[in-house]
């Protein structure tokens, strides 16, 4: 069981980490993908690691 909460939380970090960086890209003049597109990949990879942390969570008072 710990073995999967810890997957969830190294999941959930990364799609926050993935979130950040396509956030980050936004501000750079130049970044190829529009700013449409890495808005809506910034807040898919954001929604996903809060519910994969939230899981996790969940799993580990479970414990």
């Amino acid at each position: 069981m710990s073995s999967v909460t810890g997957v969830f939380f190294t999941i959930g970090f990364v799609f926050l980490a993935g979130g950040i960086y396509c956030m980050l890209a936004m501000r750079k003049p130049g970044f190829y993908p529009p700013k449409y597109i890495l808005k809506k990949r910034a807040a898919a990879l954001g929604a996903g690691g809060t519910v994969l942390l939230l899981l996790g969570v969940i799993m580990y008072s479970l414990k």
